[in-house]
């Protein structure tokens, strides 16, 4: 369990503390006008009570007022910002917040000289226009909440999903090495297949081909997008269901069935 008060511009402990440490400025500023002239320089002031009295009356409302409305900006700034990076259908990063976020995380790398594993999941779900097209859209979006809820469930929380349109998925692993990253593929993919899909009582098996690139030194965010896309269409090439994947020092494809 971790202790300690939050200070973000978000909570109200940041309010309470600025509240009072303004107020001491302002009790400290009175002291000092109180107690310096031009001609005695500084002195003990004429009404240290006042000194004190006054700011402590006048600061607070002023500062806790202030403050709170920066907490409210600050929330909406918050909220703001999470509908802009989230796609309001299955609650995963936006196409723009995913390729940002990525980027900054290999270029942090880059920057520091150090090497990592990694890997970047692409996945399309399979026959998607068909559930379209047989049990209407409404119930395509409802088969893609299934499979990211289902999807969400096979990574860390470190992790990053991303909808890059329609229902083509990226999943990002920092830190992974490539055996594993095959494993947490295999298991989203059979992940997948055990969804009971059941839209006006008729079963609907879901699937998705998924395309994995790994790496050791960083590359580029659109050259392992470009990577693992590719993959991804070898998957579907080559029958769908299934997982093809790359290694980006070694360019070797390896075929998981």
């Amino acid at each position: 369990m971790k202790y300690g008060l939050n200070f973000s511009a978000e909570k109200w402990p940041r309010v309470i503390v600025l509240t009072v440490l303004g107020t001491l400025c302002c009790i400290a500023v009175a002291f000092a006008v109180d107690s310096y002239s031009v001609e005695h320089g500084w002195r003990g002031g004429a009404n240290p009570a006042n000194n004190v009295l006054i700011p402590v009356l006048l600061a607070p409302p002023f500062f806790f007022y202030l403050l709170s409305k920066l907490r409210q900006l600050a929330i909406a700034n918050s909220r703001l910002l999470h509908v802009a990076s989230t796609d309001n259908l299955t609650s995963c990063l936006t196409r723009a917040a995913f390729t940002t976020l990525v980027d900054a995380y290999l270029n942090r790398l880059t920057g520091s000289q150090s090497h990592g594993d990694g890997a970047l999941i692409v996945f399309d779900v399979d026959y998607f226009k068909s559930v379209n097209d047989r049990f209407g859209h409404d119930r395509g979006d409802e088969a893609l909440k299934l499979i990211v809820q289902k999807v969400k469930t096979q990574v860390r929380d470190v992790d990053l999903v991303g909808r890059m349109g329609g229902e083509e998925f990226a999943i990002f692993l920092p830190g992974v090495s490539r055996g594993s990253t095959i494993a947490v593929a295999e298991r989203i993919r059979a992940s997948v297949c055990d969804i009971e899909f059941k839209p006006e009582g008729t079963r609907c098996p879901l699937s998705i081909s998924v395309g994995v690139v790994t790496f050791a030194v960083p590359a580029p965010f659109h050259d392992l997008y470009r990577s693992a896309d590719r993959q991804l269409y070898q998957a579907k090439r080559n029958g769908r269901n299934r997982v093809k994947a790359e290694h980006s020092r070694s360019a070797q494809s390896v075929a998981v069935h």
